[in-house]
């Protein structure tokens, strides 16, 4: 018999978000004990020897108030992400940070050093603006309503309106979370199917 993977409860999406920024404060009271021995793990646009830091610096952030600004759009995009279930919260995640810190790491000037988790919290918003017209799920489309009545400002970040903002790093992360969207758009295999049954 088919086994069905059950959608992830309320409690387990918060729990995931909630221990993941749980890791981010954990990590920047190390960071304050070690007088910021951590913030070295930036992004520095061009370094080959940084490269893998595009993992590490989401993660990390430019003291308490840099934090506190980012914790909690992640914990409540990030948990209504995970409610649509664990490939999806996945995906969004490695996209957005993935595009957000390889566009950061191209684009950004030299000797810059970017940390934060504002990259993933832009491709959260942009997942769930652009999700329900691809899926064409009306639900999905009026929480897309809901999203950008609150958080819709926040895309001003993507142009250079803020100095010492990396808008670079927010233009990244919310192109992967439109990535992110098509990538896991039901459609887009179906459409390719159809595509191949005419081809036979």
């Amino acid at each position: 018999m088919p086994q069905t993977t059950s959608k992830p409860t309320f409690t387990q999406a918060t729990v995931v978000n909630g221990g993941l920024v749980a890791g981010m404060w954990g990590l920047e009271v190390i960071d304050y004990a070690t007088l910021h021995s951590l913030d070295q793990f930036g992004i520095t646009p061009r370094n080959f020897g940084d490269f893998f830091d595009i993992l590490l610096a989401p993660w990390l952030h430019f003291g308490w108030a840099h934090l506190i600004g980012n914790s909690v759009p992640f914990l409540v995009l990030g948990t209504l992400i995970y409610l649509s279930g664990r490939a999806q919260y996945l995906t969004t995640l490695v996209f957005s940070i993935l595009a957000s810190g390889l566009t950061v790491w191209l684009i950004s000037p030299p000797q810059t050093n970017t940390l934060g988790a504002s990259g993933v919290v832009f491709g959260f918003v942009t997942y769930l603006l652009v999700r329900g017209f691809f899926n064409r799920r009306i639900g999905q489309i009026l929480l897309a309503v809901v999203v950008f009545m609150v958080y819709g400002g926040v895309l001003w970040g993507v142009l250079p309106t803020a100095a010492g903002v990396s808008w670079q790093a927010h233009l990244g992360g919310a192109v992967g979370g439109v990535l992110a969207a098509w990538w896991m758009h039901p459609g887009r295999h179906r459409r390719g199917r159809d595509r191949a049954q005419w081809a036979a």
